[in-house]
């Protein structure tokens, strides 16, 4: 089989395991560049022991969680505000809604199943499994993770939801802006044949400094017409499905690998 990224550049958007990114790209014949856009992503639990200790305190109708190490951060940190068996109480008293199969099983662990979960590991498979639920003049805790989740958020209020919660135990911050420069020049010059996103933090960093700069159309224009954007997972492909981008390489194999194979057959066929 001929190798499809023959004179292929493709850039990685990730910051770990990138060498053997890198050497799948050169595998298939292509030549690959790393430009990390996740930054730092941090445990902040002390920021949010008194917005934790309130949730815990007022006792929410709906509890939602949307992903597994998020969830297991809060058990801990009740555990540290020797709150533990009031949190596990309040999760099996009050109604509760999980996003991916981790969440479920860290949830599971403690003996508690959702009311509501969804059935593909995105947000819009949990809003989906929510659509029939009552919100209305309910309280709701969103537990998220290193960004927020507007979509949601905006499905609980127009579900008449009293109050919404936003607890965010890890936070991030930006990468480089140097990185994020440099890819905006590469992606208008046509440099870059593909750009593979991992996560969903890489796809917000590269909107929001592109919203920032004001070529968010334009970078949505170049992934639709000229750069193949590539998503590892349904989560990452979400998210720039919701930034606009529908042309998308996506392979039901949620691994680096199968999207590396993928992105050499596409080419190869072109």
């Amino acid at each position: 089989m001929s190798k499809g990224l023959v004179g292929k550049t493709v850039a990685i958007a990730a910051s770990r395991k990138t060498e053997e990114m890198s050497a799948l790209v050169e595998k298939q014949g292509g030549k690959a560049v790393v430009r990390p856009l996740q930054g730092t992503t941090f445990l902040a639990d002390n920021e949010i022991e008194n917005e934790f200790l309130k949730v815990l305190d007022d006792k929410p109708d709906w509890l939602i969680f949307t992903t597994g190490i998020g969830t297991e951060t809060l058990l801990n940190l009740s555990e540290h505000l020797n709150r533990k068996n009031d949190f596990e109480k309040l999760l099996k008293d009050e109604k509760i809604a999980a996003r991916g199969y981790k969440t479920h099983n860290t949830l599971k662990k403690i003996g508690v199943a959702p009311e509501a979960r969804d059935d593909d590991g995105t947000t819009e498979g949990l809003i989906n499994a929510m659509k029939n639920k009552d919100f209305k003049n309910k309280n709701v805790m969103v537990q998220l993770h290193g960004v927020k989740a507007p979509r949601l958020v905006d499905f609980l209020k127009n579900k008449d939801a009293t109050s919404v919660t936003e607890i965010l135990p890890y936070q991030h911050i930006p990468p480089e802006e140097d990185t994020l420069k440099l890819i905006t020049e590469e992606l208008r010059r046509n440099e870059l044949d593909a750009v593979c996103f991992t996560t969903q933090l890489q796809v917000h960093s590269l909107f929001q400094y592109a919203k920032q700069q004001g070529f968010k159309e334009e970078l949505v224009s170049i992934f639709e017409n000229q750069t193949v954007a590539a998503a590892v997972g349904k989560v990452t492909a979400e998210v720039l499905k919701e930034e606009g981008v529908k042309r998308l390489l996506s392979p039901t194999n949620q691994r680096m690998g199968a999207m590396i194979m993928e992105l050499s057959k596409l080419h190869q066929n072109n």
